[in-house]
């Protein structure tokens, strides 16, 4: 059985930083990558940032330059690095893990992922 752990949350003012963290546990497989998605209440559930299983990166346009995951999917590197964050981007933060490429049209899909953790909440206060 895998497990998705998500670390970091907390709340921040607006232009403030955090880190998220997701921690695996279970059999995984090496070509298993990961990604990040947020919902805000009320709000469906959104992708943020992804490295697929071929190791392409995608952002959604709105955290370019200022989210950041790694460029590996090797253990000690899955996070999501948060600068500049806005009231509007409060909400939980998932990790998502699975075989996976990267749609033609460079959306991310939830349903693309097998595994989910249980979120992690981010608050950012104006």
């Amino acid at each position: 059985q895998v497990e998705l752990v998500e670390r970091g949350g907390g709340s921040v003012q607006a232009g403030g930083s955090l880190r998220l963290s997701c921690a695996v546990s279970g059999h995984i497989y090496s070509t298993y990558c990961f990604g990040w998605f947020r919902q805000a209440p009320g709000k469906e559930r959104e992708g943020v940032a992804a490295i697929d299983s071929a190791g392409r990166i995608n952002y959604a346009d709105s955290v370019k330059g200022r989210f950041t995951i790694p460029r590996d999917c090797a253990e000690n590197t899955r996070y999501l690095q948060l600068h500049s964050l806005q009231p509007e981007e409060t909400g939980m933060y998932y990790c998502a893990a699975g075989w996976w490429l990267l749609r033609q049209d460079e959306t991310l899909n939830k349903a693309d992922f097998a595994f989910w953790g249980q979120g992690t909440q981010v608050t950012v206060s104006s």
